[in-house]
């Protein structure tokens, strides 16, 4: 397959916000023409919106690079995202990169772009856009300066969009035809002006069938903003960041919550919202985290039986106060504490999925996975699966749920 002149590959690591900002810039590409298609497609420009978070992140950041690069020796590839705010130097001595953009010049890339090469319109093959879910972002930035934490050294402060923007721009996707809208952000908890006023504009302003938070801190969690969910648009999920169950490592990390605290959040979301699903993050091996300090937050995870929980071993970022901490984890202890961890995150999953057998849920349908097979979300934020002939996408349709299939739940149609 020859190389495509006017088609850019879009690739994303790390967070929400990055997904938001990849759809907010593939659709700013598609609008002066170039068409979105996969790598596989050998496009004119590859585009790789890094995460770097960790240090795993900007592993898996360099590996794509270099990926890309065997695929299609003759495409530029563009690195921009987080690792290219924090470390440009790193990605623009890979030889494999012609072009690095940081985030303060990431919105700005198809302007860019136009000074490296030219469209003539001709030859791309265009590749459906399923749409389903629409990443809109609220805000950017952070304040709060955890001690691991590089992110806002690369995001910058927080600052928020004008209520009013995010509105139009959910209209806009409404009249694209999404089901789905997602609000996300570094931390969409400090929005500007409230984010329980913005959610109450929202739901009366728009008709979104499905509004969906993509992350909240413990400490946001209140009685006023749970009330919002009366609404059965308001998805019923909420992924809450945990970190850790030992209070000694959240006072180190700079956590501004106890896990008394957290496990009080999230009891009133559960009495609140039958049915909710609660996710979280997970980190161990952080600098000072003793045997017992990782078993009490083991017991916790455990107690708080979470719907799915991402876990990562603790990544030294450069410029951080953890940085510089003692009492650092030898690298096979944090391995053996994360291989723990996620098998009691498996265990987690499995346990909140097998109580949803013999349910009828709504799902909305997002493409076939296989030939008759179809993949959809629920509003509780579980992949089900389904058997069907009938053309499925962007249909928000009931199944009666019969069994699991690994992390997927398994269901039929309900006639």
């Amino acid at each position: 397959m020859g190389s495509l002149t006017d088609a850019v590959a879009l690739d994303t690591l790390g967070c929400k916000l990055n997904q938001a900002e990849s759809e907010s810039l593939g659709r700013s590409l598609s609008g002066i023409g170039y068409q979105i298609v996969t790598s596989a497609y050998r496009p004119h420009v590859y585009i790789l919106n890094t995460c770097t978070v960790t240090h795993v992140a900007d592993r898996k950041s360099r590996h794509l690079l270099r990926l890309a690069r065997r695929r299609n020796p003759d495409c530029l590839i563009v690195a921009t995202g987080c690792y290219a705010e924090r470390a440009p130097q790193d990605l623009t001595q890979m030889p494999e990169v012609d072009l690095t953009v940081d985030n303060s010049d990431k919105a700005r890339l198809p302007d860019i772009l136009k000074d490296y090469i030219h469209s003539d319109g001709r030859g791309a093959s265009h590749l459906p856009i399923h749409r389903t879910r629409s990443f809109i972002k609220i805000q950017e930035g952070c304040n709060q300066f955890c001690s691991y934490c590089i992110v806002p050294f690369v995001r910058g402060g927080e600052r928020s969009l004008p209520a009013g923007d995010i509105v139009a721009e959910i209209r806009r996707r409404e009249h694209d035809g999404y089901k789905e809208i997602v609000l996300t952000g570094t931390r969409i908890g400090s929005y500007h002006g409230g984010l329980e006023n913005l959610i109450q504009r929202i739901l009366s302003e728009t008709d979104v069938p499905r509004l969906r938070l993509s992350s909240l801190q413990a400490q946001e969690i209140t009685t006023s903003l749970l009330a919002l969910w009366r609404d059965s648009r308001l998805c019923r999920h909420f992924h809450i960041p945990l970190q850790s169950g030992s209070d000694p490592v959240l006072e180190r990390m700079g956590r501004r919550y106890t896990a008394a605290d957290y496990e009080s959040a999230v009891a009133q979301i559960r009495e609140m919202i039958p049915g909710v699903a609660i996710t979280t993050d997970i980190m161990v091996g952080f600098p000072g985290e003793t045997d017992e300090g990782f078993e009490e937050s083991y017991r916790f995870c455990q107690r708080m039986a979470f719907a799915d929980i991402h876990v990562f071993q603790y990544s030294a970022r450069p410029g951080t106060r953890a940085m510089h901490m003692s009492g650092n984890i030898d690298e096979a202890v944090k391995k053996e504490r994360s291989e723990k961890m996620l098998r009691l995150a498996k265990e987690s999953a499995h346990g909140f999925r097998s109580r949803l057998i013999k349910r009828t849920m709504d799902v909305l349908w997002e493409q076939q996975v296989s030939k008759g097979i179809w993949s959809g979300l629920t509003d509780n934020y579980v992949r089900v699966l389904v058997q069907s002939d009938e053309q499925l996408a962007n249909k928000c349709l009931p199944v009666t749920t019969s069994g699991l299939n690994g992390k997927h739940v398994v269901a039929e149609l309900t006639a």
